[in-house]
């Protein structure tokens, strides 16, 4: 005798959730809110954002390229996204409350990135992708590409999910 499966949540609470993963990851995230990031798409295979170039976020003042940290810290911020959006698809029965409940205790064990090119321009965009979703570690893949579709920096990472 097989199970049946549990009820996936309604297009309307998916959408609560979807706003809900975009307010607290762009406003309630604060160091998010500091960079500028802003979601562009959250979908189960992979979530993206945008990040425009500020003065505060160059990290070479003659070249005005973007600040390391601020590529290292999109990159980070992206996949711990990418992870939260593959936390809902798993837990597709419960509710928005629910699954945003689950972020509580996520946190980054593990970073890489290779900085691959000068960060020069004045927009971003960041791709995370999920790579392995188990029962307490997460690992994502990240990249991060110019206004041009040039690749500037790639990451790896990996997060405590329970």
């Amino acid at each position: 005798m097989t199970a049946a499966a549990a009820p996936r949540r309604s297009s309307a609470e998916q959408r609560r959730l979807d706003d809900a993963l975009t307010l607290m990851w762009e406003q309630r995230i604060r160091f998010n809110q500091l960079l500028g990031l802003k979601v562009l798409s959250l979908q189960p295979d992979g979530v993206s954002a945008r990040l425009d170039m500020r003065a505060d976020l160059v990290g070479h003042y003659s070249y005005g390229r973007l600040h390391g940290g601020a590529i290292s810290a999109t990159l980070d911020a992206l996949g711990g996204l990418a992870l939260m959006v593959a936390l809902g698809e798993k837990h597709a029965d419960e509710s928005a409350d629910q699954v945003i409940h689950r972020f509580g205790r996520m946190g980054t064990i593990d970073l890489r990135v290779d900085f691959l090119r000068q960060g020069i321009g004045s927009r971003f965009t960041a791709h995370a992708a999920v790579t392995r979703l188990g029962g307490r570690i997460g690992s994502t893949q990240m990249r991060l590409l110019d206004e041009h579709e040039l690749l500037i920096a790639t990451g790896a990472a990996s997060f405590v999910v329970s």
